[in-house]
């Protein structure tokens, strides 16, 4: 069959357009898109060398590791992993760390949803200041509230509790996710408020069944810099707890020995964090897309 011909002035405008731009790929040098390629193909080589170089180490013997520069085991080992999994001082602290984050998330998120439904749904007197202020604990470095939260907690004996940990960080999360969320929500028209008011829906049901999964990526991105920010954040975790809460950052950070530092489990333990990491990402992905389209990130 033949193509048809354009029968409006517009629709010959788009023809000629579109046949320009395949004239302007077709004409366009062969060098340039190499070069393009190859900045791509550096670039992802720049960013993953670091984590190559990581698990490499973490498959290496100390001695390897301290001998030369090898671009892959010589010596294949999983000691330094069989370490992390059998060692209780190792392992607990990955399960320190997910426990307070986790109860960091869930704290942080019931306590900015309503929040942030205030400030995008009302307005009252130093509304604009109190978001402010809300914004100036995130400018603040987790050093300054280490001593007041320090005294606090071991004086009302919550000192190397997992809950001392997640209590800090929401000093830092909670303002965030406030201030994530209400561009969400503000971006939900009030009209759908009033007509689910109508229908005899009350507020809890509202907001649960029908506010909810509407802003539900500004949730997911709002989780994804919670975890972020709980999970990595190593003075206020270190300095709040002391064996029985403590970290896997700061397990890391004790490797030190009478024969040195213990490089292929320090390794072995770095590749091991980031796993966490990967597989939030993995779940929240297509919000986090979503939200960085469309949210205030």
């Amino acid at each position: 069959m033949t193509d048809s011909i354009p029968a409006t002035p517009e629709a010959v405008r788009k023809s000629a357009a579109a046949a320009d731009a395949r004239r302007r790929r077709k004409a366009r040098p062969a060098s340039r898109q190499w070069r393009r390629r190859g900045l791509m193909a550096a670039y992802i080589v720049f960013v993953l060398l670091p984590i190559y170089w990581l698990l490499n180490m973490s498959f290496q013997s100390n001695t390897e590791i301290l001998g030369g520069l090898t671009l892959w085991p010589e010596t294949f080992t999983l000691e330094h992993y069989a370490k992390i999994f059998t060692e209780p001082n190792w392992y607990m602290g990955y399960v320190n760390s997910i426990t307070y984050v986790l109860m960091n998330m869930a704290i942080t998120i019931v306590v900015a949803l309503p929040a942030a439904y205030a400030f995008s749904r009302y307005h009252f007197i130093g509304d604009k200041h109190l978001f402010f202020w809300l914004l100036t604990n995130l400018m603040a470095p987790p050093a300054v509230f280490l001593l007041p939260y320090f005294q606090l907690y071991y004086t009302v004996g919550l000192f190397d509790t997992h809950i001392a940990v997640a209590l800090a960080h929401c000093l830092f999360n909670i303002p965030l996710a406030v201030w994530i969320l209400e561009g969400f929500m503000s971006g939900v028209p009030k009209e759908i408020d009033e007509t689910a008011f109508i229908d005899g829906y009350s507020f809890p049901k509202f907001f649960v069944k029908i506010f909810i999964p509407m802003i539900s990526s500004g949730i997911g991105v709002t989780l994804f810099f919670l975890f972020m920010f709980s999970w990595v954040e190593l003075l206020l975790a270190s300095t709040l707890t002391a064996t029985n809460a403590q970290p896997i950052a700061s397990v890391m950070t004790q490797t030190k020995g009478a024969s040195g530092i213990d490089w292929g489990t320090l390794a072995a333990a770095g590749a091991l964090t980031i796993l966490p990491g990967i597989v939030v990402v993995y779940f929240v992905r297509h919000h986090i897309a979503k939200g960085f389209a469309l949210g205030r990130t």
